[in-house]
């Protein structure tokens, strides 16, 4: 689940540019709801907030808000593009959870290294990149 805290740079990068706000509130139902989902299996009736489900989602891995948040960014291919626009041309998104923990010998799907993916928190965490 190492693509979560990816998901929320993007998302932060999103809320920088005045496309998402961490206070609006993404409401889903029952067949929204995918294995291991701890906390947002907690507000079907409710929802969550953009904040509230990237807190979940890389705090307890709440795989339901990963997949709430991956659809505002564009899914899957959303996040790939993230990540090519920072600089990133080996991390890859090609499924959403629960899928996505599939692995076969050879699959590209879904898949990084660790120097792209150090490479790629190191710009997240410490440029200018993302002002919250």
């Amino acid at each position: 689940s190492t693509f979560k805290v990816v998901l929320c740079g993007a998302v932060l990068a999103r809320v920088d540019a005045g496309d998402e706000q961490l206070e609006r509130k993404i409401h889903y139902r029952e067949q929204d709801m995918v294995d291991y989902s701890p906390v947002s299996e907690k507000h079907l009736a409710d929802g969550m907030t953009v904040g509230e489900l990237g807190a979940a989602a890389i705090t307890m891995s709440d795989n339901s808000a990963a997949n709430l948040l991956l659809a505002t960014v564009g899914g899957p291919a959303g996040l790939t593009a993230f990540l090519r626009q920072i600089g990133d041309n080996v991390t890859r998104l090609d499924r959403w959870e629960t899928e996505l923990n599939e692995a076969l010998p050879g699959d590209a799907r879904d898949t990084t290294t660790p120097a792209s993916m150090a490479t790629t928190l190191r710009k997240l965490l410490t440029s200018q990149r993302l002002s919250a």
